[in-house]
């Protein structure tokens, strides 16, 4: 007898579910940097059209497929069409690459959790030298919070091509990581249900306190002004539309089986329309919110900086031109250069290369994005708080939250189709195979770990999931439409909900959104053309800064075998069905 399908305990556990996967890193992370690239406040309208004719139409179609089928990824498309098994497949793939270097962000938040409890924190200052008689030499030259990051946390290689050995410390927090991830999932939704209430509320309650505290800091104004100011002419840059749909699709998680996977658990009769919408609403008021903490603290961070930096020249002029304490103040600054600029000629040219060239307005339009922002901007920042241990503590805290909310989006993706394999869950019990794929990944992972592994982490990134996702979806959006048929489809949701879905969804689901992502797919591939040979940041050590590096061939081969690793999954699997079919129609004519 056929075991009866897990269900979520109700309907809120699963927008729990899809909340805590949807909204992840790149919600702190990436929103805030393309803001700061692409207009600022102006950003809010190519972001928030993509939402309506992309995100949104998108997101139900997922959510109405894994309902209706009440199957993984693979089952799912399987049912739609035999010939879209490969489909399910490619997610399921994708998931796997994304689940080998995503846990790697949650071990690094474990190690700076821990660090966390230190005062004064560890990267709040340069380490002296092996002499004791001044700052490491590498620090000296780049700054405490990079110096812990790259030297302290990652021990990075010079280079790709020079492995290293694996870190011990890094390895010990991933199998920590993997660890928490196994015991969420070790029972299904059983326990998946139950964890999504923790992982999706507490980093709204850690924002809260970090807005709070960041609207009260010194320059917080600074920062929030530069968000709202509105570039309009960034408009008229297609990069800025391009990135508004990307982060739209990629912050949603659309594409990767997870959200069919969670939908499947649910009653067959679930609105799942009005969870799509509350789930895509929410995401991007997460975004926009988060934004508001970022800017609020990089407001902060950057006033700080430029404070600290005229103070510096303030010092410097007033001792080399013996001036009156409190003469030269950072109102006056400006006019006595000028004044001493005409009245010591000499002196003051051979002091010019000393001089720094203080600008508020040069700190504020530094864009970070990705690990950059996560561990050494809020790092730097944290670092000159009051109680900073309490609200470094808080802040790793909050990043765990989200990583592994977004982990167990991931793992189910991967675990649904597997447990809804009759032949595995006949001869594994659950459990078992929910071990055997965190066991994997756990020692594919380790190689993030080495040396060289940020590298490595760049490229599955960079490139393990962007083009295959477009595609996936693609495929998607026109097997349910033109496979499967809208019609079709329409009479199953009619039975699910209650009523068909209006024109809106229709003509975004047939044309609109297939389009958008033709146009998203042909961008990428023209840039990839057009960047020529693909480049990665190495950290050089002598200069303390990130120098760009080409390349080996073994790493481009990597990243092709990434992309294609997934993506011909989609034809493989029809061709392997249409031999499949041919030689089961040649043997019955035979017979």
């Amino acid at each position: 007898m056929e075991n009866p399908r897990q269900l979520w305990d109700n309907p809120l556990q699963f927008v729990f579910a899809c909340i805590s996967y949807a909204v992840g890193l790149g919600n702190v992370w990436r929103f805030p940097y393309l803001c700061q690239m692409y207009g600022g406040g102006g950003f809010l309208i190519p972001y928030l059209i993509m939402l309506i004719v992309e995100g949104m139409p998108l997101l139900y179609l997922e959510l109405a497929v894994g309902q209706h089928m009440r199957q993984g990824s693979i089952g799912a498309w399987k049912i739609i069409s035999p010939y879209l098994s490969g489909v399910g497949i490619a997610s399921v793939v994708v998931s796997f690459f994304l689940s080998m270097y995503y846990n790697v962000i949650n071990a690094w938040a474990f190690w700076y959790l821990f660090h966390s409890f230190q005062d004064p924190l560890p990267w709040a200052s340069c380490p002296l030298n092996s002499n004791h008689t001044n700052y490491d030499e590498e620090c000296a030259k780049t700054s405490s919070t990079q110096y812990f990051w790259y030297r302290k946390t990652l021990n990075i290689s010079p280079s790709i091509e020079e492995y290293g050995s694996i870190q011990w410390e890094q390895a010990v927090c991933l199998i920590l990581a993997w660890l928490v991830v196994y015991l969420c999932i070790l029972r299904g939704t059983e326990s998946t249900g139950k964890v999504v209430y923790v992982t999706a509320s507490l980093p709204y309650f850690v924002l809260i306190i970090y807005l709070i505290r960041g609207l009260t800091l010194h320059g917080a104004v600074n920062g929030l002004i530069y968000m709202f100011t509105p570039k309009i002419e960034q408009l008229a840059n297609p990069k800025t539309w391009i990135n508004a749909a990307t982060q739209i699709f990629f912050s949603l998680g659309l594409g990767f089986g997870s959200l069919i996977a969670f939908a499947s658990y649910n009653e067959p009769n679930n609105n799942c329309e009005r969870h799509a919408m509350i789930v895509s609403l929410i995401n991007s008021s997460t975004s926009i919110f988060a934004s508001i903490v970022t800017f609020s603290i990089y407001g902060f961070k950057a006033t700080f900086n430029y404070e600290n930096c005229l103070s510096k020249v303030i010092l410097l002029l007033t001792n080399v031109f013996d001036l009156e304490e409190g003469a030269l103040t950072a109102d006056n600054l400006d006019s006595m250069k000028d004044y001493l600029t005409s009245t010591y000629p000499n002196q003051y040219a051979e002091l010019l290369p000393q001089i720094k060239n203080c600008s508020l307005e040069a700190e504020l339009d530094t864009a970070v994005q990705g690990t950059g922002l996560a561990f050494i901007v809020y790092s730097e920042a944290i670092k000159n708080m009051e109680v900073s241990q309490l609200y470094s503590v808080l802040y790793f805290v909050m990043l765990l939250m989200l990583g592994i909310g977004s982990m167990l989006g991931n793992t189910a993706a991967i675990l649904t189709p597997l447990t809804d394999s009759k032949f595995l869950s006949t001869h594994l019990p659950k459990e078992v195979i929910s071990g055997i794929v965190c066991f994997i990944n756990c020692i594919v992972g380790l190689v993030f770990t080495m040396e060289a592994g940020n590298y490595w982490f760049d490229i599955f990134n960079d490139y393990a999931a962007t083009l295959s996702l477009l595609l996936i979806v693609l495929v998607e959006t026109i097997a349910v439409c033109y496979v499967y048929g809208l019609k079709r489809f329409e009479k199953d949701l009619l039975l699910m909900l209650g009523h068909k879905p209006n024109w809106y969804w229709k003509i975004m689901w047939a044309f609109v959104s297939p389009v958008l992502i033709i146009s998203l797919v042909i961008f990428y591939l023209t840039d990839y053309i057009r960047t020529g040979t693909l480049q990665y940041q190495a950290w050089d050590a002598t200069q303390g800064q990130l120098v760009t590096k080409d390349y080996p061939s073994y790493a481009l081969a990597v990243i092709g075998l990434l992309v294609a690793a997934s993506t011909m999954c989609i034809p493989l699997g029809a061709l392997i069905i249409f031999i499949m079919k041919r030689l089961k129609r040649n043997v019955s004519t035979l017979e």
